[in-house]
């Protein structure tokens, strides 16, 4: 049923996820914690889906539940401390006889095709609201050809800390990390399963450059599982020969890791 591919934007494993549970795909992107010597984001996105996986065979009903419960065991199995803990996007799309259900927590994308060409986009973008002027700062820099220097990394530092402010709070954005009641700040959608042609889930270390280079989401949508990682081995590529400085599109880091999920 579904298709996908991951590939890490450095050594080791990453910090993408994702797996597919019977009728169900789980898509997790992790951050690491402010205060590295703590709680690695690896550690968290590993136990995170653990608990996802067995909610979602156990409940069928909500995704909210099956969230807010995997959140809570993964807190308590983690002895989350009080600063420095990890955290990770969330995106579960399950299908049942009759529907389509999407869930997205942060950042990550599902893009949703109907049979009549309609294309939707799901995600949660009000992390993007935080930090605002940070953002602005280092991008602009990057496309002014600065490069990913000392002064870069003091920025990301600046925006981390303000981003640390305002997690999981009214005023801010909601993740998954040691709050279980983040679960129903999600961003949720239901599409009728006879009118979906097509679905993608992807993190924004695959999704921004595949926007950015203009690739149709109708053809990722269409490829195998070793097309998909021939895909992310060339976005990497461009990445790394093209657009060395970010000039061209402006990131945090020459690469993040990529993770696309696909069903058709």
């Amino acid at each position: 049923m579904f298709q996908g591919a991951m590939l890490p934007g450095g050594n080791g494993p990453g910090q993408d996820r994702w797996r597919e549970v019977g009728n169900a795909a789980v898509v997790l992107d992790g951050a690491s914690s402010f205060t590295p010597a703590l709680v690695d984001a690896q550690n968290y996105v590993d136990n995170l889906l653990i608990h996802i996986t067995q909610s979602l065979r156990k409940d069928y009903t909500s995704l909210v539940n099956v969230l807010s419960s995997s959140i809570r065991r993964s807190a308590e199995d983690l002895e989350l401390p009080a600063r420095g803990r990890p955290s990770s996007t969330v995106l579960i799309a399950q299908v049942d006889a009759n529907s389509l259900k999407v869930l997205t927590l942060g950042d990550s994308t599902a893009i949703v095709c109907m049979k009549d060409g309609q294309i939707h986009r799901i995600t949660d973008d009000r992390l993007s609201t935080v930090g605002t002027e940070h953002r602005k700062e280092y991008r602009s820099r990057l496309i002014s050809g600065s490069g990913y220097d000392e002064t870069h990394k003091r920025i990301l530092r600046a925006l981390q800390e303000e981003e640390l402010k305002r997690r999981n709070r009214p005023d801010g954005y909601w993740i998954a990390e040691y709050a279980p009641e983040a679960a129903a700040e999600a961003v949720q959608c239901s599409f009728p399963l006879t009118e979906v042609e097509w679905f993608v889930l992807t993190t924004d270390g695959a999704q921004r450059p595949i926007d950015h280079l203009g690739i149709e989401w109708s053809r990722v949508a269409y490829m195998s599982t070793p097309e998909l990682e021939d895909l992310l081995g060339r976005l990497h590529h461009w990445e790394e020969t093209e657009d060395q400085t970010a000039s061209l599109l402006p990131r945090a880091k020459l690469h993040d890791d990529k993770t696309i999920v696909v069903w058709r």
